[in-house]
């Protein structure tokens, strides 16, 4: 073996990780095995003879040919810079391959939907760093940009996450998609993605009529609600409470049981348990309507 060679078993060690990465880039299964196996060739034709942390080098790989995949698909421009003064980052240069692939596996459904709707270079440089506490500096040789531009790339895609919700319809649409993302997360027992929806203080509570059904009258944290619903919900549909999307369980086809979400910041801050005959006919006053 010469120094161009790439041991096939150092690069399987990282390869969960650089799925990760590419998967939370692009947001599909498909394309991110795509990324990983161009990162495997760039890396064989370039050789790593000199390359001191293989695993970070493997990433900066990764996400160039993740980044060059972003901007072929994408359908709007970047605007200007923002002006707006940003505090000094946390620089973390000590990579941990390990925590930061459980770290970035736990971001979920719901943060892929929020993030097509950041630019490539937003989406690159947020996700490289606040996922995979990825240095500035590093991110900005992948953007052929300054390490400032990309502190302020990553500050710009992390207010848009975590801005206000869309009005009107627009709103009502990502409400629902998080919300059918709880419901698919709750029913595959996919314990990280429903910590990924969850606020970090969600809490869950239930009216008398539910908490005689067994539903457990306040619980509070991301943890606690998560483990409540992990692996169920399999007889819950969406459905329009009071116009806002939840979830009903109409076993028979009879409402017993609805699942009101209030999420803020594209994350569920509370779900509320109700069984309360009389609440029911005012969230659903004619007839059960699924979404």
């Amino acid at each position: 073996m010469n120094d161009r060679d790439v041991p096939t078993d150092q690069f399987e060690r990282y390869r969960p990780h650089l799925l990760s990465v590419a998967h939370r880039l692009l947001g599909s299964v498909n394309e991110a095995e795509d990324a990983v196996q161009e990162a495997w060739v760039r890396a064989s034709v370039a050789g790593t003879g000199g390359v001191d942390n293989l695993g970070g080098w493997l990433t900066t790989v990764v996400a160039r040919v993740s980044l060059n995949m972003l901007r072929s698909r994408a359908t709007r421009r970047e605007g200007p810079m923002d002006e707006t003064p940003e505090p000094p980052a946390r620089e973390d240069d000590g990579g941990d391959p390990e925590r930061e692939t459980l770290l970035a596996d736990s971001v979920g459904l719901a943060m892929t939907v929020v993030l097509d709707h950041l630019t490539p270079a937003e989406r690159l440089a947020f996700v490289l760093h606040d996922m995979f506490a990825v240095p500035y500096k590093e991110i900005a040789v992948v953007l052929g940009r300054s390490p400032d531009a990309a502190r302020q790339l990553a500050s710009r895609g992390r207010r848009r996450v975590q801005g206000a919700a869309p009005s009107g319809g627009e709103a009502v649409r990502r409400r629902k998609e998080i919300v059918d993302a709880f419901l698919a997360a709750s029913r595959g027992g996919d314990f990280a993605a429903l910590l990924a929806l969850l606020d970090p203080d969600a809490v869950l509570s239930a009216d008398a009529a539910a908490v005689l059904t067994g539903a457990p009258e306040l619980l509070e944290g991301a943890t606690a609600v998560a483990e409540t619903f992990c692996g169920r919900a399999f007889g819950a549909r969406p459905a329009l409470l009071g116009g806002s999307p939840g979830a009903v369980w109409a076993p028979g086809g009879r409402p017993q049981m609805a699942f009101a979400f209030t999420v803020h910041d594209a994350t569920i801050a509370r779900i509320e348990m109700i069984a309360d005959p009389d609440r029911l006919a005012g969230l659903l006053p004619t007839s059960f309507r699924s979404l």
